[in-house]
């Protein structure tokens, strides 16, 4: 039984919110591939970061794990010399930060994963690959990519509107080519604060990188990771949730975050400050798109017009959020016209309840969980355990803080 029926309830008390997901990913590669052995500490171990850790031991890397330490002896100190699969699972940032990196060693590296994983656009490796004469092939919509060759130092022109993804998949992997490259952003650049992350990650283990103003990256080759133990932060798109829950009524002391994080998703504080604020509403999806879903259930209830600008790329991640998040505010009562690229969200005073689908996507079923404390009437949310994808303590916390959740049958 995956379904889970909710009480509307207000939520009170203390939450220490989980480690930053997106921090987590990129110490793990980064301590990967340094020589020697780090800790990274503070790890929840989510179905995205275990593929990030499978990955690198896909690679060569030894990990073990104690409780919410992470100990990795890096790659380079027994490369695989042999074909070898990565299994990304449902994870994204896996599979795009993978692509390059595996590209450092010798054999062929296959990519499998399930869900959406294999609709999410991958054509600007193809074109690196066609440039530099790499063999590859791939199957349409299903993730079975299959890359022969190694990667070269050179100049690279990647879209910047995109996904940032693509940009810090190279920026793991140049530093250590034999000769210098380059990165250059041809187009706007969105997501720039996912780079701020890379960045600063890097430049914790040693890897220097000269940023041109994010219109263009200077990397010098033979470069060396040097190992080091690391702490992750509190991750910011789960505190959205809570912090959500304090805009609709809720009163938690959302603990454990950073105040100087470079997170892009940090903006949860100044979004909710929009909402609060008699101006004219609109928020830009464009450097926070992972709490666009529970700012839309902020939105939905919050008088007057909101509108949601830059948000197409949320149609290519788990599921299609803008669809999925519209589709089911709209069954609790919500006023939300869907357009291609942004929402445009008339308030209601409150949601009634019913029966919802979480689309398989862990950010729509919390989303859903924090509509409920505005509900009405119970809400039914379908498939609702997807949340262990990112944060998979999330209806502990809920529970903890007063949420009243019964798991149960749907008979229509």
């Amino acid at each position: 039984m995956d379904n889970i029926k909710i009480t509307p309830n207000k939520l009170k008390g203390k939450v220490n919110i989980p480690p930053s997901k997106s921090m987590a990913h990129r110490a793990i590669i980064c301590a990967a591939l340094s020589k020697g052995k780090s800790v990274i500490d503070n790890i929840e171990l989510s179905d995205d970061i275990i593929a990030t850790i499978s990955a690198v031991k896909s690679m060569g890397a030894k990990v073990t794990t104690d409780n919410r330490k992470v100990t990795i002896e890096g790659i380079l100190n027994s490369p695989k010399e042999s074909d070898f699969t990565v299994d990304c699972n449902e994870s994204g940032s896996t599979l795009r930060f993978f692509v390059p990196i595996t590209m450092l060693l010798k054999g062929e590296k296959t990519f499998i994963g399930k869900g959406n994983l294999g609709k999410r656009p991958l054509d600007v490796f193809y074109n690196i690959f066609d440039k530099q004469g790499i063999e590859y092939y791939y199957e349409k919509d299903i993730l079975n990519l299959t890359v022969d060759g190694r990667l070269k130092a050179d100049t690279f022109e990647v879209r910047g509107d995109i996904s940032s993804q693509f940009i810090t998949g190279l920026l793991f992997t140049l530093p250590l080519l034999e000769g210098d490259s380059k990165i250059v952003i041809t187009t706007d650049l969105e997501s720039k604060s996912y780079l701020d992350l890379t960045l600063s990650m890097l430049e914790k283990f040693g890897i220097k990188i000269i940023n041109n103003d994010y219109k263009e990256f200077i990397i010098k080759g033979n470069q060396e990771y040097k190992a080091m133990d690391y702490t992750v932060e509190g991750d910011y798109s789960q505190a959205a949730f809570f912090l959500s829950a304090n805009y609709l009524g809720s009163d938690i002391d959302v603990l454990g975050l950073d105040d100087t994080s470079l997170q892009g998703d940090k903006e949860i504080i100044k979004w909710i400050d929009v909402l609060n604020s008699s101006e004219e509403k609109v928020i830009d999806a464009a450097n926070c798109p992972d709490i666009i879903p529970v700012l839309t259930v902020c939105a939905a209830l919050t008088k007057g017009e909101t509108r949601i600008i830059n948000a197409g790329r949320l149609r290519i991640k788990e599921c299609d959020r803008l669809n999925a998040i519209s589709k089911e505010l709209s069954k609790l009562g919500a006023k939300i016209i869907e357009n291609e690229d942004n929402l445009v969200i008339e308030g209601v005073e409150s949601l009634k309840g019913g029966i919802v689908d979480s689309h398989k996507d862990h950010r729509i079923s919390m989303s859903m969980a924090i509509a409920s404390t505005a509900a009405k009437d119970d809400i039914i949310i379908k498939d609702y355990m997807c949340v262990r994808k990112s944060y998979p303590t999330f209806f502990e916390d809920f529970v903890s803080l007063g949420g009243e959740i019964h798991e149960c049958d749907i008979w229509r």
